[in-house]
């Protein structure tokens, strides 16, 4: 019973920390100017997270299995109201990581909306699609 509560506390951590990572990352999204190396750290952070989250989801359907209980544990008061509050904190941050979602798709259109007003300025292309320089002739080797 110690290691269910145990790990139903442990997710409960890594929500909070979870729920403080979305924070930061609409945070970034929503600044005039992003950046992009701590976007990309808030990205590992939070893989980590859900890769722990899922791992502490599997130590808690074992420890269902043994103890023959299931969530929302009904007539364990401990268990449900920490599941409970699991279940909350997940909605929570079904939500953030949506509106997250929203504000980066935000960002790419505003990016690519930019690209196409520097396009027609572009005055010459110096590498082609194969990173080779344009009119330039190419060098053979002899082996």
């Amino acid at each position: 019973m110690n290691t269910l509560l145990t790990t139903l506390d442990k997710m409960q951590e890594v929500l909070s920390s979870l729920a403080s990572l979305l924070n930061e990352e609409q945070h970034q999204l929503s600044a005039g100017q992003i950046n992009s190396n701590l976007l990309q750290r808030i990205t590992e952070d939070k893989s980590a997270l859900l890769s722990t989250l899922n791992y502490l989801d599997e130590m808690r359907r074992a420890a269902e299995t043994h103890l023959q209980i299931q969530a929302p544990y009904d007539g364990q008061s401990d268990m449900s109201h920490r599941w409970q509050h699991i279940q909350q904190y997940t909605r929570r941050l079904q939500d953030s990581n949506v509106h997250n979602g929203l504000l980066l798709q935000h960002q790419i259109r505003f990016t690519q909306d930019a690209l196409e007003v520097l396009k027609p300025h572009q005055t010459q292309a110096f590498y082609g699609p194969d990173g080779r320089g344009k009119g330039q002739s190419t060098l053979s080797r002899k082996i």
